[in-house]
């Protein structure tokens, strides 16, 4: 009798095949595994994180660039009170309250409160000029694209804000949209300038 020889090749190509399709899927896989495995082996080691600010403690320092290109520190406003607002363009509550922004900086902007509008946006002073000149913002904005300020002063999202002394210690911060020109709100602004550089304020609660 004749010897059918397909009856035994499809046999061992069918033995073959799963793990042929086997290989196929797995190797990309594979790969990918290798990278993060990669990825996580190399990388150095984890810098210490500044710790959260905390109220009656000075804040960590920083160095940021405004509209113009010039370097602003905070640092240098030593002796000022600084108001220092985390925001964005795209950020709705953040709009809403920047016109108070504006009320309260015309008010005592001249008596030594400064504010430092930081902004978040990753397109920096392409999104952030025409916006300042759309509400007719004159505080300065300063650009952070990268949010290197989110992870100094640990927030969790926009806006945020932060009061500092005159010896840079924090007063409070406000997570969240606030009405800045309020009247309480200005009394309280008023007290920090009153008070003599050299003997701290003490915290003094945002109300409403």
């Amino acid at each position: 009798m004749p010897h059918n020889s397909e009856n035994t090749v499809p046999v061992q190509s069918m033995a073959r095949r799963p793990w042929g399709i086997t290989l196929l899927w797995l190797t990309p896989g594979l790969f990918l595994l290798g990278i993060v495995a990669y990825g996580v082996l190399t990388r150095p080691p984890a810098t210490p994180e500044e710790p959260a600010p905390r109220v009656g403690q000075p804040v960590a320092d920083f160095t940021l660039p405004d509209l113009q290109g010039n370097m602003v520190q905070l640092s240098a406003l030593r002796g000022t009170v600084v108001f220092i607002n985390l925001w964005a363009t795209w950020c709705p509550p953040c709009v809403e309250e920047m016109p108070t922004m504006q009320r309260l900086y015309d008010r005592l902007h001249a008596r030594g409160l400064e504010i430092l509008a930081i902004s978040i946006d990753a397109l920096g002073a392409q999104m952030v000029g025409p916006f300042m000149r759309q509400y007719r913002l004159t505080f300065p904005a300063l650009l952070d694209p990268t949010s290197s300020i989110e992870r100094l002063y640990r927030t969790r999202g926009v806006p945020e804000s932060f009061v500092v002394d005159k010896q840079g210690r924090l007063v409070e911060k406000v997570v969240g949209p606030r009405d800045w020109s309020h009247p309480q709100v200005i009394a309280m602004f008023e007290r920090l300038l009153a008070a003599p550089a050299a003997s701290p304020p003490g915290s003094v609660p945002l109300s409403p």
